[in-house]
């Protein structure tokens, strides 16, 4: 069962465990270092996660759109742990993340920056191509928007 909360509820156990699996995907497994990715937007947002004997194994953060890059509300840091992938987690998260943000937030648009090699996974939640690929931190992204409207 996914767990969706603000910053400021997450336990100590928690904040750890989410450091630990984005250093695990990012840094090690995708060799990100070129970007900090503790950059105080955190403190703002809300975080959906998946826990399996007190282990992240997958997590996404909600950015409010005040803070967001983008004129919407945002999506970000998608990770699935390795072991745990090809289970579908990944598109059940997204999907979780997308009501809370319809329903909880009242939000009916939501941009993200996809890496280009998964955006199959946010076209089936809904999302459409809104831009060309582009490089960001050495990886082709596309830029994707949803609209519940």
């Amino acid at each position: 069962m996914f767990k969706i909360k603000h910053f400021n509820d997450l336990t100590l156990n928690e904040l750890y465990e989410i450091a630990k699996c984005r250093y695990e995907v990012f840094a090690c497994e995708q060799k990100i270092f070129g970007e900090n990715d503790f950059d105080d937007v955190d403190k703002k947002c809300y975080h959906i996660f998946l826990e399996n004997d007190n282990n992240i194994t997958a997590y996404a953060r909600i950015i409010p759109k005040e803070f967001s890059s983008y004129d919407d509300i945002s999506i970000g840091r998608v990770l699935v742990l390795q072991e745990y992938r090809r289970y579908k987690i990944a598109k059940k998260m997204m999907d979780k993340a997308i009501d809370f943000i319809t329903s909880e937030l009242n939000e009916n648009n939501i941009t993200l920056s996809a890496q280009e090699y998964i955006k199959d996974l946010y076209l089936s939640c809904g999302f459409i191509e809104v831009s060309d690929v582009y490089d960001e931190v050495g990886i082709p992204h596309v830029k994707m928007r949803y609209s519940s409207n």
